[in-house]
């Protein structure tokens, strides 16, 4: 079965990922507040690696690249109920609030396990998933609830919530060497660093001698290598999280590169 949602509006989603795994390298364009009703969640982001089951509740920031391994549990398929906080929502919510709040720079997933309002504001939604039409001012005040208790419990959240700036330009060479393993279309790697394709393109040249292609390729070969020989990983969890989209086709370019398949390095390393 594939992948089912149900939206109360474009904004407020039931996700559901029914018996099988999934996987996705993606940019979040907004805030996304996340409840946890089953199944389990791993994120993988450039600072570490996140995992999420029932219960959980959780803020990822906008504009953060990650890859999302999604698993059913315990017979139960994956879901989640998932809150979209756009930026023009916030900037109509924030305008006529007297709030000089501290804008935060490195933007960080936010933990709020089990928060009891927060939890019975999104099991509150459940109900209207099942309606075949929500007037447009009842989901704005669920947005508007959530985002009100997020303020009441979490001190800090006004400085990623009120933080609108687009992506500057960045020295390119060292988000490249921290976000290589995220297998993103080039346009976004540029837009993150500030740049058009074409600039992107150029300023890689200069930055690496080499294509972006090529270079992404080998970065993440090295990264897949490191992890079967210092962390013992399988191949089918390090082929997703070093970029590749199938087992297939890294088994292929990891023989390639170092002359030998992942099982044999494995087998040899005993």
């Amino acid at each position: 079965m594939e992948y089912q949602a149900k939206y109360i509006t474009e904004d407020i989603k039931l996700s559901c990922y029914p018996d099988k795994f999934f996987k996705s390298d993606i940019m979040f364009e907004h805030h996304m507040l996340i409840w946890f009703i089953s199944g389990e969640t791993k994120i993988v982001q450039a600072e570490g690696t996140y995992m999420f089951q029932k219960g959980d509740i959780f803020l990822i920031p906008r504009n953060q690249l990650a890859t999302i391994i999604n698993y059913p549990k315990d017979g139960l398929p994956h879901q989640t109920v998932v809150m979209h906080l756009t930026t023009e929502w916030l900037r109509s919510f924030y305008e006529n609030r007297n709030v000089k709040p501290v804008i935060v720079g490195e933007q960080k997933i936010r933990h709020y396990n089990n928060h009891p309002l927060l939890q019975s504001c999104l099991a509150s939604l459940i109900p209207y998933f099942e309606m075949t039409e929500l007037p447009a001012e009842v989901a704005q005040l669920k947005i508007t609830e959530a985002v009100s208790i997020l303020r009441s419990i979490d001190p800090g959240i006004d400085g990623m919530l009120m933080n609108f700036e687009l992506p500057g330009k960045i020295n390119l060479a060292e988000y490249m060497e921290k976000n290589f393993m995220f297998n993103m279309p080039l346009e976004k790697f540029g837009y993150l660093t500030g740049r058009s394709l074409t600039t992107f393109k150029r300023d890689f040249r200069k930055a690496f001698d080499t294509t972006p292609q090529k270079w992404l390729t080998q970065k993440r070969l090295e990264l897949a290598h490191y992890q079967f020989v210092e962390k013992r990983m399988k191949p089918v969890d390090v082929c997703y999280e070093v970029g590749f989209e199938n087992l297939s086709h890294f088994s292929f370019a990891f023989k390639k590169h170092f002359g030998y398949a992942p099982t044999a390095l494995l087998a040899a390393r005993g």
